[in-house]
């Protein structure tokens, strides 16, 4: 159901991915990177290659990583989702003298960022870490769908179907993204579109964590007018068509 590969994608590009998003959000990770003026690259053999950059403050996510100041290869999509899972150790082909930077910034950078995605229902119970924690969620799961899309064999069928143009995706009035379809190909535009051919909108936070814990049937939403849907409805049927792969992932 699920293959090694995209999986990958996903752990680099939409996991680690999501920390350029976690720095701006949580003051724990924006004091850990303040200072700090680093590269780390990522290079998996059959896989996806990509880096984290940091410097004055801010960290952004990268497609290039052979200038990177560290640089982690993996021998296989496997290796690197060991990483991911805490079950396989990289070692560094490049930057031994920046281990210092792996333990003691990018380590507790992941921590914070598990609590957020795996957190606990007491820590939701105030109200700032629950916006935070899901709108992380948000940013996750969009670049998870385009992952999904470009690269598992299902979900590359999906997207085969979708026409160019932008799904605009949206919690209320506030937090909104992009997906861009050119050729068939998935990419997050991480600010609301500027024009757009469809849309998905949630009615608030609340209702979007539900969904994406999987607490509230989607169809039952789109016919309490809690989720909106409109424009050309065949790019959101084959986006839902994506996401409804992204929970076999990320389960």
């Amino acid at each position: 159901m699920t293959d090694a590969k995209t999986l990958a994608y996903i752990n680099l590009h939409a996991i680690l991915g999501s920390i350029p998003y976690l720095c701006e959000i949580d003051e724990r990770a924006k004091e850990l990177i303040k200072n700090e003026k680093v590269s780390l690259g990522f290079r998996v053999k059959g896989g996806p290659s990509g880096a984290l950059c940091f410097a004055n403050g801010k960290a952004w996510f990268a497609a290039e990583c052979d200038s990177c100041n560290i640089i982690l290869p993996f021998a296989s999509p496997e290796k690197f989702n060991g990483m991911i899972d805490g079950t396989v150790t990289p070692i560094p082909s490049k930057g031994f003298l920046k281990l210092g930077f792996l333990l003691k910034k990018f380590m507790p950078l992941t921590d914070i960022l598990s609590s957020y995605l795996r957190a606990d229902e007491k820590a939701l119970e105030d109200p700032v870490f629950f916006e935070k924690s899901t709108l992380l969620m948000f940013h996750l799961i969009a670049n998870a769908i385009a992952q999904i899309g470009n690269v598992d064999k299902i979900g590359q069928a999906s997207a085969s179907y979708i026409v160019d143009g932008t799904i605009k995706l949206a919690i209320g009035d506030e937090h909104i993204l992009g997906i861009e379809a050119k050729d068939h190909i998935l990419r997050v535009l991480p600010e609301a579109p500027k024009s757009f051919s469809s849309f998905m909108r949630f009615e608030d936070i609340k209702l979007a964590r539900d969904l994406f814990d999987g607490k509230v049937n989607a169809v039952a939403a789109v016919g309490e007018g809690k989720v909106r849907i409109g424009g050309m409805i065949s790019q959101v049927d084959n986006v839902n068509r994506i996401l409804d792969r992204v929970a076999l992932y990320l389960a």
